[in-house]
């Protein structure tokens, strides 16, 4: 006997794995082979019971007595249905079941592959889906059956009631079967664009499958892990089989899908954007005339929250050199309250704010106050928001901290500000890191503009057709900004010479309509401009010419043309530039005897001018130069 049990002794190493059950039954009069109920949380445990006289057939259906609003037991009802020994389910399409309700109710979810442990892979999901009061028959499309070899979660239902009572929903043969009539799977990511940075790992959302079931579309929300994803550059980021996406290094990729053999419509752009390495300045403002929230500079009041439980955004105290921020993250919009108690600022002058983001299209910033009760909605609140950008006044650049003081009178709807309580933020960033948030009392001194005038011309004044320039008699000019334009302008004075100042510019009109001007005879365009803003960008010089009957659009004879300088052209920050441009790159100028208006236009937000006129002859010098060096 044991000479034979050795020689029909069987290696256990070469033993195929036990196979998984595929076993249909999760509810036939009563729980199917090996199946638990698991209450989610949060909801009402003993809302679930078996029921023996509302059934669809044989003796029994599950019942769940959905609560009322205000039941303190639960807010809902719901739980998952799971499996101790997990079941291949990879032989079957769907999920069927039967269903009805004690009154027509909509059920906010139904779903397979959730075993409320918190690690499933395969959840998928249908939302909002309607039941009447006679039993109908449902199915939940398998998004992708071939991957549902060792299931565990088998069948999930959430419900809160849409009433200010409760009700019943029942539930009747659950199973899984192959029906055949599940057909044309159409799977699909959003279309979206997100933002991250270098380090931080984000996740695919949103992904769905539609299918034809019986004839009928059905969408079924199905988790990342259905789906194999690509990545347009994996040096940028890279996206694992559950979809978390890890981002690498500064860059932008697609991310596109695959559902088993079919592509999935959509694609997912990521922008990778690197954190801010160094802090922002130490603010010099005397503590005296400070009110601050936050800054390692002063001491500041209490700060009941830096998100509220209202807003849309997350927050987190991160070091940055050494220098405590914060940072915001999927920031909608975020609520800082300071209600216990209320501020009073109606002794500051301005809010400081030092921001870092990589994009900077647009931020705001709101503040309320809750007026004397010392409550929102009691009839005496006030607010007003402000826009940043890069053409506002303070202007944004990205990548780099902003040092922003904006006056209180710019928050003009702000009917008070004795009783401030809330500063509300949002913008084109979903991440945005802030420092040094407080208000003072003070002048500000404006170190972006120009301590030197701009050097003097030395053409003749025989060889000149000057608009502006205390070197020459000027032409008549109608206007320094037009009535169709988007910018503002004033006369100032740098060390006693005359200059315009544009700012908050996106295009300047200046016109000489009532007297164009005849310029055949000059060869060149000049002019002196100065900006604090970063010349990365372009500026603009557009010369329109109306044409023999000296109006716009009258007779067909119009033209212009924009010439665009760049900082690689010798466009320069915090110095004088001279732009002296030849007539003839003005190529879409037909004509120069009837010129009528100068355009500028551009990347750059503030700009002195000084010394714009026609010249003659044409200069041997470069059509550009820096003349701080008094280089004339």
């Amino acid at each position: 006997m044991l000479l034979l049990g050795a020689a029909c002794g069987r290696d256990l190493d070469m033993l195929e794995p036990a196979p998984y059950p595929a076993e249909p039954e999760v509810f036939h009069d009563d729980f199917g082979p090996s199946v638990r109920y698991s209450a989610f949380a949060g909801s009402k445990v003993d809302a679930l019971d078996i029921e023996y006289e509302e059934v669809y057939r044989g003796t029994a259906a599950l019942r769940f007595d959905i609560p009322a609003p205000t039941d303190p037991s639960g807010g809902f009802a719901g739980g998952a249905f799971h499996a101790t020994v997990p079941r291949d389910l990879s032989g079957f399409d769907a999920l069927t079941f039967w269903a009805r309700a004690s009154t027509a109710a909509t059920l906010n979810t139904v779903g397979i592959g959730n075993d409320n442990t918190g690690t499933s892979r395969f959840p998928a999901e249908l939302h909002s889906l309607p039941l009447s009061t006679r039993w109908t028959k449902y199915a939940i499309p398998l998004p992708l059956p071939s991957v549902l070899t060792r299931e565990p979660g088998l069948f999930l239902v959430a419900e809160a009631s849409e009433y200010e009572v409760g009700y019943e929903v029942y539930f009747d043969d659950v199973q899984f079967e192959r029906l055949g009539t599940i057909i044309n799977p159409r799977p699909e990511i959003p279309t979206r664009t997100v933002s991250g940075e270098t380090g931080g790992t984000l996740t695919v959302q949103g992904t769905r499958v539609t299918f034809d079931v019986n004839g009928t579309d059905v969408t079924v929300f199905a988790a990342p892990a259905y789906f194999t994803f690509a990545t347009s550059d994996p040096d940028v980021v890279t996206v694992g089989p559950d979809g978390t996406i890890t981002l690498l290094q500064p860059g932008t990729a697609t991310i596109t899908a695959m559902l088993g053999s079919t592509p999935a419509s959509g694609s997912l752009t990521i922008i990778v954007e690197r954190p801010p390495s160094d802090a922002p300045p130490v603010p010099a403002v005397p503590a005296e005339d400070v009110t601050s929230l936050f800054s390692d500079a002063y001491d500041d009041v209490p700060v009941d929250t830096w998100s509220a439980e209202w807003d849309q955004a997350d927050v987190a105290d991160v070091i940055i050199a050494e220098n405590p921020v914060k940072k915001y993250s999927n920031l909608a919009f975020a609520g800082i309250e300071f209600t216990s108690p209320t501020i009073d600022v109606t002794s500051m002058t301005h809010l400081h704010v030092d921001l870092w983001s990589n994009d900077v299209d647009a931020f705001r910033i709101k503040l309320v106050d809750f007026g004397g009760n010392g409550v929102f909605g009691g009839g005496d609140d006030s607010e007003h928001e402000v826009t940043l950008s890069p053409i506002s006044t303070p202007s944004l650049r990205p990548g780099e901290w902003n040092v922003l003081d904006i006056p209180l009178d710019a928050f003009r709807s702000l009917a008070n500000r004795g009783h401030l309580a809330q500063l509300i933020i949002s913008g084109s960033s979903a991440i945005v890191y802030l420092d040094n948030i407080f208000f003072f009392r003070g002048d500000i001194i404006d170190p972006t503009g120009p301590t030197d005038p701009a050097p003097t011309p030395t053409d003749a004044a025989a060889d000149v057709i000057s608009l502006f320039s205390d070197a020459y008699a000027d032409v008549v000019v109608d206007t320094w900004s037009a009535e169709w334009d988007v910018a503002d302008v004033a006369d100032e004075e740098v060390a006693g010479d005359a200059v315009k100042l544009y700012e908050n510019l996106v295009f300047a009109g200046i016109e000489f309509t009532s007297q164009t001007l005849d310029a055949t005879a000059m060869t060149h365009f000049r002019m002196d401009i100065w900006t604090p803003d970063e010349t990365a960008a372009a500026f603009k010089v557009k010369l329109v010419d109306f044409g023999a009957n000296g109006v716009w659009d009258g007779g067909g004879d119009d033209s212009e043309h924009e010439v665009t300088i760049t900082a690689g052209e010798g466009l320069a920050t915090g110095e004088w530039v001279r732009l002296d441009l030849p007539l003839a790159d003005f190529t879409g100028l037909a004509a120069t005897e009837h010129i009528a208006q100068l355009i500028i236009s551009g990347d750059l937000s503030t700009v002195y001018v000084d010394n714009i006129y026609f010249r003659r002859p044409a200069s041997a010098a470069p059509s550009m130069q820096n003349t701080d060096s008094n280089n004339q």
